[in-house]
């Protein structure tokens, strides 16, 4: 009996994230554009460059020019990211950047790129703080 209760909740956690992953990979689609070392690099200089990692990281090393603002701080501050520039997007991954890029495009945010292995990849300029 409790096997099967045991099998039964499995299944289900791995339809939620299996469906969680869906959604994202049908979003980030939608909301942007994900974007190479190399074409994010050439862009970069017209673009508004988003660092979404906490502060403690983005101090540790971060993409020279970018500025930090957090993703845990993002929704009380997007006010601060200008909707008439391109937005491109960071973290350690892309986990965060999708997630930043969906809230910014629900605000009216069109032109949305992030990087596609985040800065975990990134072997051009940084800067320490």
């Amino acid at each position: 009996m409790w096997n099967l209760i045991l099998e039964i909740i499995v299944v289900i956690g791995f339809l939620f994230i299996a469906g969680q992953q869906i959604y994202y990979m049908i979003q980030r689609k939608r909301v942007g554009k994900e974007l190479i070392e190399a074409d994010f690099n050439a862009g970069m200089r017209k673009a508004q460059i988003i660092d979404l990692r906490e502060s403690k990281y983005f101090d540790a090393g971060h993409i020279l020019g970018a500025r930090n603002l957090p993703y845990s701080q993002l929704k009380q501050r997007y006010g601060e990211i200008r909707p008439d520039l391109p937005v491109y997007l960071y973290d350690q991954g892309r986990t965060l950047s999708t997630r930043a890029a969906i809230q910014l495009n629900r605000k009216g945010y069109q032109q949305i790129f992030w990087l596609k292995r985040g800065f975990q990849d990134w072997n051009g300029k940084t800067k320490r703080k």
